[in-house]
């Protein structure tokens, strides 16, 4: 979105919470490069001095510029503090859970499991079957010993190409 912003263009971030996920470093610099497209940044609940700032000159400008910045710096940091102390105690929460042996974490994507297990059943290799599942190398290898433990191991047939195999997974999968 940001690489396709025009001049006169406005950013609407629903709360300030969307944006403060970064840490404030990230953020501002978010920020700034919103405005250095020419675009500005909308928040509900935070003063917009753009007009203000844009009928201005010198110092009456610099100090707009500062006021207008320094609301949107406090709602960024309080809403980061906020961010971290929810995830702090989401975190604790689940180590409570564990220790009493409440928390199952999350469900299994089953379908997404199977794929991964199809491709390496077929011979694909670790990387080419996080490539064509679409996930990560490190999830693959779970999947996989996961597995391989519920059921003793992988085949070891290869095919003849794994692009071959690629291309008929696509076509077998592709909606008619």
């Amino acid at each position: 979105m940001v690489a396709d912003l025009q001049p006169g263009e406005v950013v609407v971030a629903e709360k300030i919470d969307r944006i403060s996920r970064l840490p404030l470093p990230e953020a501002e610099l978010l920020v700034a490069t919103i405005r250095g497209k020419g675009a500005r940044l909308a928040v509900p609940g935070i003063v917009d001095l753009s007009d203000l700032v844009a009928d201005s000159s010198g110092a009456a400008r610099i100090v707009l510029e500062a006021v207008q910045d320094m609301p949107l710096r406090v709602a960024l940091q309080t809403a980061r503090d906020d961010y971290e102390t929810r995830r702090e105690r989401q975190r604790e929460g689940i180590e409570i859970a564990k220790r009493e042996g409440r928390y199952t974490g999350r469900k299994p994507d089953l379908a997404h499991h199977r794929r991964i297990i199809g491709l390496r059943d077929a011979g694909m290799s670790i990387v080419r079957t996080a490539e064509l599942a679409g996930c990560s190398i490190a999830q693959v290898k779970r999947v996989t010993a996961l597995h391989r433990a519920k059921s003793g191991g992988l085949p070891t047939k290869k095919v003849s190409s794994e692009d071959e195999f690629s291309s008929k997974l696509v076509l077998s999968t592709t909606p008619e």
